[in-house]
């Protein structure tokens, strides 16, 4: 089978990044063991990897508010939503990694709108589509209601900020064609070795 392509735009390997941004992702490399496609594919240009980057970081790396693990719930649940099958895999290892359960990112994935959910996430899954698919109808009843499951002013911020992040992610995983990376699919699933 032939090898296919990372982006239908083509990539950078890390060796061919600025400095700064070759070290950031070999760092990410080390952790996981491989070099995601999205930074191989985003490397073309380098200003906006460094940019998206930095606001990934800050939205996604935070411990206050939402949990990094609810924070991935956000990203899977729309990103299921708006048919992104490179952040629905990506980002379904980490959130089963994050959760500890094998099955959660398929099930958020593939109907984000009736998984099964505590209140608490339903209301961040809930409020995390209506920004992601129908955000005009947003109202403060729909604030308070998140606010009425134990959501922060703050936390509510959060999922609107990482919701839009991850639309235009989603988008621009859509016009590369961005491949998921093999190992994505069994990591959450399998023992680390």
């Amino acid at each position: 089978m032939a090898q296919q392509e990372v982006s239908r735009f083509g990539h950078v390997d890390p060796d061919g990044l600025p400095p700064d941004l070759a070290e950031r992702i070999g760092a990410i490399a080390e952790r996981s063991g491989f070099v995601p496609n999205v930074f191989r594919a985003l490397g073309r240009r380098p200003r906006e990897l460094r940019a998206l980057l930095d606001y990934h970081d800050a939205l996604m790396d935070s411990d206050d508010g939402l949990s990094r693990a609810e924070r991935e719930l956000v990203v899977v649940a729309t990103s299921g939503a708006n048919h992104c099958t490179y952040c629905v895999v990506a980002h379904g290892a980490i959130l089963r990694i994050r959760y500890k359960d094998q099955e959660i990112a398929d099930r958020v994935a593939t109907n984000p709108y009736a998984v099964e959910l505590s209140e608490r996430e339903r209301a961040i899954v809930d409020l995390a589509l209506l920004v992601a698919r129908n955000s005009e109808a947003l109202t403060e009843a729909d604030l308070d209601d998140a606010r009425a499951a134990g959501l922060t002013s703050d936390e509510i911020w959060d999922v609107g900020a990482i919701t839009a992040l991850f639309a235009m992610s989603n988008r621009l995983a859509h016009l590369t064609a961005l491949r998921p990376n093999p190992e994505f699919f069994l990591m959450g699933r399998l023992p680390r070795s």
